[in-house]
C-alpha cells in the first residue's frame, strides 16, 4: 500500500506516542464509549449497491438544538469531534457523532462507485430522516471534507435545515491548491518546499522524505498546532481509522491539493453559495491549510452568513483554538435558536 498524507502520518504518530495495542484499545474504549447520556443507533442506508448500516451516537437531548457532525477525510471518523463532549453538553446542545459509510464503525463496502458526493448527500438525508431531524431543530456541522458535504447537502436540502456550520473548508479545491502552493509552501525553507514539489511532480509518495518534511514543516503548523507526539489520543486514533479505499479514490495522495484523477478533482461551488439562504456560520483559522480570507468571503456570499475566525487555530481548530472555536459556534447555535441571528 502506498504511504501518503494523513494515512502514513497515522503510522508515524503511533511510533511517536509509543502506545501499545492495549493502550490503544483502552483509548478507543474511552473515546467511543463515553459516560454521557447517549444513544448509539446503527442506521440502515439504501444505496445503488444495496443496504448498509452507518454508526451514529447521540449525546444529550434538546428538542430545538440538534447538531449532526460530518467528519473529514473522506473516510475518517467522528473522533475528530471527540472533544465536543467537553463543551456542547454544558450548554444544553444535543449533538450526534456519525461515521459516514466506509468509515470507522460503519459498514465499509469495497465498491468505489459508492464514493460520490451525490451518494453521500443522499446518505446524510437518510440519516436525518432516521434521527427525526427537521427544520425546527436540525443544525449541520461539517469540517474539511465534511464542510464540502455540508455545502452540497444545503444546495439540495436546505429546507430541512435550521442552521449550517461550515468549518475549515473553502468553496473551491483549485483555490485550496493555489493557497497551499503559493502561500503556505513558500513559508517553508525554499529547499524543503522545492523537494516536496519534486516528489509530488514525480508522484513519488512512497518516498519517506515526503512525510519527514511534512511532519516538521507542515502538519504541526497547519493541521494541528502542537508537537505531533502531543496530539490528542482521539486524533491519533481517528488517523489510524482512515479508510484508504475512500480517501485515495476521492482525495488522492497529495497534501497540497487533489491528486490528478481523484474523483473530487475540480470541485468548485463558489457560484452556488448565493443559493444558501439558511443561517450559516463559516469557521476559518489563521494558520489553517485553507485560506481564512476565502472562508470569510464565503460568509458574505451566502444569503444569511456570519464568519468566525480562530486566530490561534489551524485545520483542527476545535483542538488548537477551542477558546475561540466553541464560544463562536455555540453562540451561533443559540442566536439562531432564539431568533436573534442577523439582528
Amino acid at each position: 500500500m502506498r504511504k501518503y498524507g494523513f494515512l502514513y502520518l497515522a503510522l508515524v504518530v503511533a511510533l511517536f506516542s509509543c502506545q501499545s495495542q492495549t493502550q490503544t484499545d483502552e483509548i478507543q474504549g474511552e473515546s467511543t464509549e463515553l459516560a454521557l447520556e447517549d444513544e448509539v443507533q446503527m442506521i440502515p442506508i439504501q444505496t445503488p449497491k444495496g443496504e448498509f448500516k452507518v454508526f451514529t451516537k447521540k449525546v444529550g437531548d434538546n428538542p430545538t438544538m440538534k447538531v449532526l457532525l460530518l467528519h473529514g477525510g473522506p473516510g475518517m471518523s467522528h473522533l475528530q469531534y471527540a472533544n465536543f463532549k467537553d463543551y456542547f453538553p454544558q450548554e444544553g446542545i444535543e449533538f450526534i457523532w456519525y461515521d459516514q459509510l466506509g468509515s470507522a464503525h460503519s459498514d465499509q463496502p469495497e465498491d468505489s462507485t459508492l464514493w460520490t458526493i451525490e451518494r453521500f448527500v443522499d446518505e446524510v438525508e437518510q440519516v436525518r430522516k432516521a434521527l427525526g431531524l427537521n427544520k425546527d431543530n436540525f443544525y449541520l456541522l461539517g469540517q474539511s471534507w465534511g464542510g464540502m458535504l455540508s455545502m452540497e447537502y444545503a444546495f439540495k436540502h436546505q429546507d430541512k435545515l435550521k442552521g449550517l456550520i461550515i468549518c475549515n473548508m473553502m468553496a473551491s479545491l483549485d483555490e485550496y491548491e493555489k493557497y497551499a502552493k503559493e502561500v503556505l509552501g513558500p513559508q517553508m525553507p525554499p529547499a524543503v518546499f522545492a523537494e516536496l514539489m519534486e516528489i509530488e511532480k514525480n508522484m513519488d509518495f512512497e518516498n519517506p522524505r515526503y512525510m519527514e518534511l511534512l511532519m516538521e514543516h507542515h502538519y504541526p503548523l497547519h493541521v494541528l498546532r502542537m508537537p505531533i507526539d502531543q496530539w490528542p489520543a482521539e486524533i491519533n486514533q481517528a488517523l489510524e481509522q482512515v479508510n484508504p479505499n475512500v480517501y485515495v479514490y476521492m482525495q488522492g495522495y497529495s497534501e497540497f491539493g487533489i491528486t490528478p484523477g481523484a474523483s473530487l478533482e475540480g470541485w468548485d461551488v463558489k457560484d452556488q453559495l448565493k443559493n444558501i439562504t439558511v443561517p450559516t456560520l463559516v469557521v476559518g483559522a489563521s494558520h489553517d491549510t485553507m485560506d481564512p480570507k476565502h472562508m470569510e468571503w464565503m460568509s458574505t456570499q451566502v444569503g444569511n452568513g456570519r464568519f468566525l475566525l480562530c486566530p490561534n487555530g489551524s485545520h483542527l481548530s476545535q483542538y488548537d483554538d477551542p477558546e475561540h472555536f466553541f464560544p463562536g459556534v455555540i453562540q451561533f447555535i443559540k442566536d439562531v435558536d432564539s431568533g436573534n441571528f442577523g439582528k
